[in-house]
């Protein structure tokens, strides 16, 4: 069983507090034992009261029975009343610190409530990077604590600001000079009578020119999905399955179902284009298939699920297909891809407060699930 900070602070102090009573108490007791006697024996020297008789050695006896059970009284009533007050002071001071230490600890439950809020946020959107803890109350180690956690926090979030303006303007930067290489590439291969090296070489250099445009284009995309959408509107995810889900070179099976999200129409296209294209791309060269089925589920939640053959894949090496620029085997690094399909539709979800996993078949190929809040 876990104890927490308040129980052991309480239990510390309950402690302390009890034992420093038990040694009052049984200092107390001794001291008593020992003052006692000396009390007895100035009362049996002390002048008898006029007219009291107290001869002979019976009496004398008497006497000394009186005095010893008078003593054994007191020590006694003092030792068990000592005991009774002890165990109710006690448990009234437990109980003020159990107060006190929750009071003391508030702070820290503060700190610790903000720290898994900005946990459980979708890590691509790192929207929990902009929440503050902003501690009031004295200038103690605790708020100096909270402090340094929110410098922290407002580092973190300018490097991930930073990180995404600079891809942004990247892309658009690099967008020019490969529409300026595509320019002049159409325009010589238009010549007349070129020869067929330069055809071949016009044709190469520009396929190699659309797969950096895909790429730009790939990475700006990413670069703006990741964060949450701002401004929403009412998209059924049946109508982009119905719309998108067709392909030249393999069978698409699409089962479109009423699937009501509240997101941005562009991304929610692009995150279901993406996994047909990846089913597609990544299948078996002769009689492959990708199904396509879109549903609303009775939890509130809508799923898109993406499934298609192809190669057997380990399942230890499906979640690193998420990450840009990672691809499984090798003989994939030559597809027209730009390996950031899968990272863009993982963005595109959280960016929306869903999320994606995928699986491998035991026949081959993935099967890939995304999750997003149904639309009221």
């Amino acid at each position: 069983m876990r104890l927490t900070v308040r129980t052991r602070l309480t239990l510390v102090y309950g402690g302390l507090f009890v034992l420093a009573g038990m040694v009052l108490l049984g200092a107390t007791y001794i001291l008593m034992q020992q003052r006692l006697p000396m009390v007895a024996g100035e009362a049996s020297r002390a002048t008898p009261p006029e007219g009291a008789v107290f001869d002979g050695p019976q009496n004398a006896t008497f006497v000394q029975k009186v005095i010893d059970g008078t003593q054994s009284s007191a020590l006694h009533t003092m030792l068990t009343q000592g005991l009774i007050a002890l165990a109710v002071v006690s448990a009234a001071a437990i109980a003020l610190g159990w107060l006190i230490a929750g009071r003391m600890l508030q702070p820290l439950h503060q700190i610790t409530a903000t720290a898994r809020r900005i946990a459980e946020a979708p890590p691509d959107a790192d929207r929990g990077l902009h929440e503050r803890i902003a501690l009031t109350g004295p200038s103690d180690e605790i708020k100096e604590l909270a402090d340094t956690f929110d410098v922290m926090l407002a580092r973190l979030d300018h490097s991930f600001d930073g990180q995404r303006r600079f891809i942004a303007s990247a892309s658009h930067e690099l967008r020019t000079p490969l529409t300026l290489n595509r320019t002049l590439l159409e325009v010589a291969l238009a010549a007349e009578a070129p020869s067929e090296e330069v055809r071949q070489l016009g044709t190469t250099l520009l396929a190699i020119n659309d797969r950096h445009g895909r790429l730009i284009d790939g990475l700006l995309l990413l670069a703006q999905s990741d964060r949450p959408v701002s401004e929403r509107s009412f998209v059924d995810l049946a109508d982009i399955v119905d719309h998108v889900a067709v392909s030249d070179t393999v069978k698409v099976m699409a089962e479109p179902a009423e699937a009501p999200v509240a997101g941005n129409p562009v991304l929610l296209e692009r995150l279901v284009q993406n996994l047909v294209e990846n089913g597609e791309r990544h299948n078996l060269p002769v009689n492959g298939w990708v199904r396509v089925r879109s549903l609303a589920r009775p939890d509130g939640w809508v799923v898109l699920e993406v499934s298609n053959s192809g190669p057997v894949i380990p399942r230890y090496e499906v979640p690193g297909l998420f990450e840009p620029f990672r691809r499984y085997n090798a003989e994939r690094v030559h597809s027209p891809g730009a390996g950031l399909g899968l990272s863009i539709v993982r963005a595109i979800a959280r960016a929306h407060g869903g999320d994606v996993v995928a699986g491998a078949r035991d026949e081959g190929g993935l099967i890939v699930t995304v999750t997003m809040p149904r639309a009221v």
